[in-house]
């Protein structure tokens, strides 16, 4: 069987999480790792017992292919559009890119190149979310009304070891975590047509408490509490907030509604979780089993997969570009009601990505 070999930018917290998955996927083989800090990437390289690289050698090794992008999210569009002027597809994290303009011109490189994009989170692509893509699909909760997503902590100071670019452009809990949320309904519910939104910063100024750099007082830049309505083109109506400013909640993750019964989402940021289904005329939640679709636990990379093998199959990928900028668009149109005071209608539009195959064991090659 033929792999896919591919390269990675960027060497910081996240990329043990794909690193751990991609050792075990027999369709793509991770063979070098690159970071601006060389010292950086060769730790990480040390570690998994891979080759360290300059960015600029791993863009001129011409048996990679694929490229994994997990820079900071200011980074994303001009790491990604060196990768397709190099002549590889790119997969970043999230989000696609910061900007609007920069999605749009990451999307038009690739067409232009007959190359392809893809984007984290491949989250939905798990057993819990795909668990409650089938229950939909079947009918069992009936037509989707509505649905709630609620994404609230107090940030990331407290734990994370360089925090502050959470607070600027680019960051905001919608930045960081809508994505997750975002893409799980789209997912489930399809394409959004219009949105609404309002935005504050709670507190003007955060201080680090976690290590190295506990002390530090960093300037909030962009809004750290956002809630948002979207009207879906399926006809169902959501309503979500991220937030940084929570201390404490006893919200849902996500809840979708139907004219016949509702369902309980795991939380977005993990492949699996606890799915609960209400009936119609019944008073309970019933725990429905995850156990048909495989990717429980950490799956991370399952999305590069995914693209990898639909490249050789020339078929669509599901954490694919297209979805990505719609998320993208999604996020700025919530700031831009905000700031306009108006509903915000979107120009982008996305395809529900194909579901996973039931019955799936880590490393598995899947259609």
């Amino acid at each position: 069987m033929e792999t896919t070999r591919i390269g990675i930018i960027g060497c910081g917290n996240i990329s043990p999480a794909y690193l751990g998955t991609l050792k075990n996927q027999t369709a793509v083989q991770v063979v070098a790792l690159a970071d601006l800090d060389m010292a950086k990437a060769q730790a990480r390289a040390t570690e998994y017992g891979l080759r360290a690289v300059t960015v600029d050698e791993l863009l001129a090794d011409p048996s990679i292919t694929v490229v994994l992008n997990l820079t900071i999210p200011a980074a994303h569009a001009p790491v990604a559009m060196n990768v397709l002027n190099a002549g590889k597809s790119v997969y970043n994290e999230k989000p696609l890119a910061v900007a609007r303009e920069d999605g749009k011109a990451m999307l038009a490189l690739a067409k232009q190149k007959k190359l392809r994009v893809g984007a984290a989170p491949d989250t939905f692509m798990g057993a819990g979310i795909q668990t409650c893509r089938k229950l939909i699909d079947e009918g069992a909760i009936g037509t989707p009304v509505a649905a709630t997503a609620f994404m609230m902590c107090h940030g990331h100071e407290s734990w994370h070891p360089a925090p502050e670019f959470y607070y600027k452009v680019g960051g905001g809990p919608m930045f960081d975590m809508g994505p997750y949320y975002l893409t799980a309904l789209i997912s489930l519910l399809g394409p959004v047509r219009r949105v609404s939104g309002s935005t504050r910063i709670s507190f003007p100024t955060r201080t680090i408490t976690s290590q190295p750099l506990a002390g530090t007082v960093v300037t909030v830049d962009v809004p750290t509490h956002i809630a948002g309505v979207m009207d879906f083109a399926s006809g169902a109506v959501g309503t979500i907030i991220t937030s940084f400013d929570v201390h404490m909640n006893h919200m849902p993750l996500i809840e979708i509604y139907g004219s016949e019964g509702s369902l309980s989402v795991p939380d977005p940021n993990h492949f699996d979780g606890e799915v609960l289904y209400q009936k119609a005329g019944t008073q309970e939640w019933k725990k429905i089993p995850t156990d048909c679709f495989g990717y429980h636990g950490n799956g991370r990379g399952i999305g590069i997969t995914d693209m990898a093998i639909a490249i050789r199959t020339r078929r669509p990928h599901r954490a694919n570009g297209q979805m990505a900028f719609h998320v993208l668009d999604i996020i700025h149109a919530f700031h831009d009601s905000s700031d306009k005071g108006k509903h915000i209608t979107l120009k982008s539009k996305c395809d529900r990505p194909a579901p996973m195959p039931a019955g799936l064991q880590e490393g598995d090659v899947f259609a």
